[in-house]
């Protein structure tokens, strides 16, 4: 038994949600820095103010995934469900962002929006490795980098083409503009009726036809049964090592303490070490006392024997994401202090400098649609992994060259560092999940992708813990410099492509 060949509009349909996601995530990275600097945020304290961002993805993507796995609704299905949900939250979120009135509340809306939006996001992964077979898996993660590339090309665009039509693009110290609010209106309504059409056009294989799959295919992991010996054994491994990296992350946070450095280095140390010590330490004492018939222990079980491509894939994601974190986090205090030499957030020249970045956002979006259908011909004609290679180097030449840009035309500024980052974009979004899909269990599909976002979050907590560190401290508030070593490590990421064992 095989999953049948989808027709063109039925993967269409499928993938037509990613339209509003992205539209919500766009108006995320291109206006939120915006938001925080209107409310009087300074430029070393952004970064640790989108830390609710990535580590809201750290926490749910694993876990919605692991219960979208276990879900079967008669009318529903699996994974549609959490598309409905996520998408109603998310737009709720996107009305009531830009009327933040202080920073901590924006602050905290961050946290909700980013929430409701992987809420969404991660089960459109799985849904293409659930529906298609392999043949057509990378046709699909292209369907969605298209929509994704368009969604987010007319959300960055639309503050300026509100600014066009006579909204307020300026408003007093400490109030969002118009052209803002509007713009977050619009993509609320616009995620929201996206999504709900994949709901109602798409259809899921229940859980008796995916079983079937998975045994003609022969691709599915075959149940383990693990003795209590194992879990034993396997529970002393992890407490042995959740201590010693707890014991990394308080002596790591003791030393910011005492030599007062820089509180977003606690975001690395306390947040990342500290947490995942626990965490490690709380699943050992579980399986050393037989407690491991549960979704935690599972979970951190399934992370430690996730497949060897996945293994390879993570490094790639971490530099490739810490390079976008970097460029979304700094795009526009770099181009409006480096270009227009300004961080006045009431003057006309800020906040055309800031709009000047909504189009560079849209720019490198568009680009991302238009070469969406293409990466897969390439891939064919080379391989995967050096077209994911290629990619990413035109993306990291692109970003290291805003340094050495002083005339903001639109052609210097606007189109040529974003041709190569919209290459990179489209490439981020498909390619890698096209190589990992194939290297998943069915019945772990939901989860794995849930984890694989790890290696998109932990470099974007890096990014927020260290960037601000380095901009304050080595490069005289110059956030310039965040963006070229943001390139730096796209061209790496690209260079450790072409080690994984894609077949």
């Amino acid at each position: 038994m095989q999953k049948r060949k989808l027709g063109f509009w039925e993967i269409w349909n499928m993938s037509f949600g990613f339209l509003g996601i992205q539209m919500g995530f766009a108006l995320q990275n291109a206006n939120v820095s915006r938001i925080f600097q209107t409310l009087g945020a300074e430029i070393e304290d952004i970064p640790i103010l989108w830390v609710a961002a990535p580590l809201t993805g750290l926490i749910v993507q694993p876990i919605i995934g692991y219960f979208s796995d276990r879900t079967w609704h008669p009318k529903l299905g699996r994974r549609r469900p959490y598309f409905l949900v996520g998408a109603i939250l998310a737009s709720l979120a996107l009305f009531v962002m830009p009327n933040s009135p202080v920073l901590w509340f924006a602050a905290g809306m961050l946290w909700i929006m980013d929430a409701s939006i992987n809420i969404s996001m991660e089960p459109f992964r799985a849904f293409v490795g659930d529906n298609l077979p392999d043949s057509q898996r990378t046709k699909g993660f292209a369907m969605q980098s298209f929509f994704i590339g368009i969604g987010a090309y007319v959300a960055s665009k639309l503050p300026n083409i509100l600014t066009y039509f006579g909204v307020a693009n300026v408003a007093p110290e400490g109030i969002i503009p118009d052209s803002v609010k509007y713009s977050f209106y619009i993509g609320g309504a616009v995620f929201f009726i996206a999504v709900l059409w994949t709901v109602i056009k798409s259809k899921e294989y229940s859980p008796d036809e995916m079983k079937a799959f998975a045994a003609s295919e022969k691709k599915d992991f075959v149940k383990e049964v693990r003795s209590e010996n194992w879990y034993n054994i396997n529970g002393s491994s992890h407490l042995k090592n959740g201590v010693i990296v707890l014991l990394v992350g308080l002596i790591s946070t003791y030393f910011i303490y005492m030599y007062d450095m820089k509180k977003d280095l606690y975001v690395l140390t306390l947040g990342l070490l500290s947490f995942g010590g626990l965490a490690m330490i709380l699943s050992g004492l579980m399986q050393k006392n037989n407690n491991y018939q549960n979704g935690f222990v599972t979970i951190m079980n399934d992370f430690q024997t996730m497949p060897k491509v996945m293994k390879q894939l993570a490094w790639v994601q971490f530099f490739s994401w810490f390079a976008l974190f970097s460029m979304w986090i700094y795009m526009t205090p770099a181009v409006t202090e480096h270009i227009y030499s300004t961080s006045d957030t009431t003057s006309h020249l800020y906040n055309q400098g800031a709009n000047q970045v909504g189009e560079m956002f849209a720019n490198y979006n568009i680009i991302a649609a238009a070469v969406a259908f293409l990466l897969p011909i390439l891939a064919k004609k080379t391989s995967r992994k050096f077209t994911h290679f290629l990619a990413l180097v035109a993306g990291g030449i692109g970003l290291m060259s805003i340094y050495f840009i002083s005339n903001p035309t639109s052609l210097n500024l606007e189109w040529l560092p974003m041709i190569g980052v919209g290459i990179a974009w489209a490439s981020i979004l498909s390619v890698p999940y096209a190589m990992l899909s194939g290297a998943l269990p069915a019945s772990k599909m939901g989860y794995y992708m849930g984890v694989f976002n790890f290696f998109i979050v932990i470099p974007q907590l890096v990014a927020a813990s260290i960037l601000g560190f380095l901009v304050s401290k080595i490069f005289d508030n110059h956030p310039v410099y965040a963006l070229f070593i943001g390139g730096v490590s796209m061209i790496l990421s690209g260079i450790l492509t072409l080690r994984v064992s894609d077949k």
